[in-house]
């Protein structure tokens, strides 16, 4: 599958948030590539500031060190986040609120700098805090902890944590939302490829696997 097969566009990305159904859209929202993009490069960006200034290294809040991984786990963003996804289908609208909760929650913890030993446990935290806001129904903290690699005492020492580093400031009104989903659209439009050729690939495999599931439960469909 060539790469130009894949498009992402603000106004595929609009749509994705706004109007996907997961009986009638069987990929992988856009917005889980635009966000594991962004990540990825607060992350590149945080690396460089500790090398070059001794002070950021320190500065840490004792706290939000709640969220350090003993050892970094083996697994990228993109597919972590895919991972979240495929087993809690939590709606596009989530990963935007949970965009809206970690920008606060780095803005209330200043000494606080994503890296690759926190960012896993703070995405699933948020996400789950996120579905928790957004959605009607959600599952119990065990299977978001069993999603995300976690006992469920820590997950739950997580949303405690970050509920109250956070101050419980969780409401995200419409125009707050509209603005993120706006900035998530500005970062596909402004550099077309904006560093996402790795998650593009990323998400033709998944789309190349999920071809091939749905061919395989046909044929067994048919065979039974």
């Amino acid at each position: 599958m060539a790469a130009s097969s894949l498009i992402i566009s603000p106004r595929k990305l609009r749509s994705d948030l706004y109007c996907y159904s997961y009986q009638r859209d069987a990929n992988t929202p856009l917005v889980i590539s635009v966000l594991a993009s962004l990540i990825e490069r607060t992350m590149a960006r945080n690396e460089r500031i500790a090398k070059n200034c001794k002070w950021a290294l320190t500065r840490k809040d004792f706290r939000s060190r709640v969220f350090d991984c003993h050892e970094t786990p083996d697994m990228t963003i993109q597919s972590y986040l895919e991972r979240i996804f495929r087993y809690t289908k939590a709606g596009p609208s989530v990963y935007v609120v949970a965009y809206v909760y970690i920008d606060r929650f780095c803005q209330a913890n200043p000494g606080f700098r994503i890296n690759a030993r926190n960012v896993h446990r703070l995405l699933i935290t948020t996400i789950m805090v996120a579905s928790k806001y957004v959605e009607d129904m959600n599952y119990r903290n065990s299977y978001f902890a069993r999603v995300g690699g976690l006992t469920t005492n820590e997950l739950n020492n997580l949303e405690l944590e970050f509920l109250f580093l956070m101050g419980f400031k969780l409401h995200v009104n419409v125009s707050v939302f509209e603005s993120y989903c706006s900035h998530l659209e500005r970062e596909v439009s402004i550099g077309g490829g904006y560093h996402i050729e790795k998650t593009l690939r990323c998400a033709e495999e998944i789309k190349s696997r999920q071809i091939e599931e749905r061919r395989y439960n046909q044929i067994a469909r048919i065979m039974l």
